[in-house]
């Protein structure tokens, strides 16, 4: 599909130099001589790389569609994950380093959204929390509420977070996938 370069929009995927970018940010920039542009921030799907490009009003570009499907994660085979989609039963593998740290969130059966281009994996998107239990940390102590004190701890399945000072092992709390944060204690 075909689109000007001004009407580009942050969050759109395009195909520019024969490979796969998303719109990051977008400023429309009228300058007092010459023509109207659209300064983009552009983000590589495939490798991350960054690029600014203009795009006047008369420039076209071709704009891509993603195709997303649920896929269910099944089990870690080493040097894979392997993910089955829900409706064929059809299984992926993804390399550990295509999914990034946040494999550590991956538990079985948990749904995740695979973006496809041409019948590629392009991105996994995880769910932006996953309850976990605290393996270890250190005893709880009487008197210890100040809001802002965080102590460290380790979750199930590895990872380190700081937890308020009430938390003790054994909980369940609510970790964030992105950034490994402790959100609340589960329900």
């Amino acid at each position: 599909m075909k689109m000007n370069g001004n009407e580009i929009k942050p969050g759109n995927i395009i195909k520019h130099q024969d490979t796969l970018w998303v719109a990051v940010k977008c400023n429309a920039v009228k300058p007092g001589k010459g023509g109207a542009f659209n300064q983009v921030e552009l983000k590589n799907l495939l490798d991350g790389r960054k690029l600014n490009e203009r795009f006047r009003a008369a420039e076209t570009v071709e704009r891509v569609r993603l195709d997303q499907k649920t896929h269910s994660f099944l089990y870690d085979d080493g040097n894979f994950l392997v993910f089955m989609n829900g409706e064929t039963y059809e299984q992926i593998n993804l390399g550990k380093d295509f999914v990034g740290e946040r494999a550590l969130y991956l538990t079985d059966g948990m749904n995740v959204e695979l973006e496809f281009y041409e019948d590629k994996p392009i991105s996994v998107s995880l769910p932006e929390q996953v309850v976990l239990a605290v393996e270890d940390t250190e005893p709880v102590v009487k008197g210890q509420t100040a809001a802002n004190s965080f102590k460290p701890a380790i979750m199930e399945n590895g990872v380190r977070t700081n937890v308020p000072p009430f938390i003790s092992t054994g909980e369940r709390l609510v970790i964030n996938t992105e950034d490994g944060s402790y959100v609340k204690r589960a329900d």
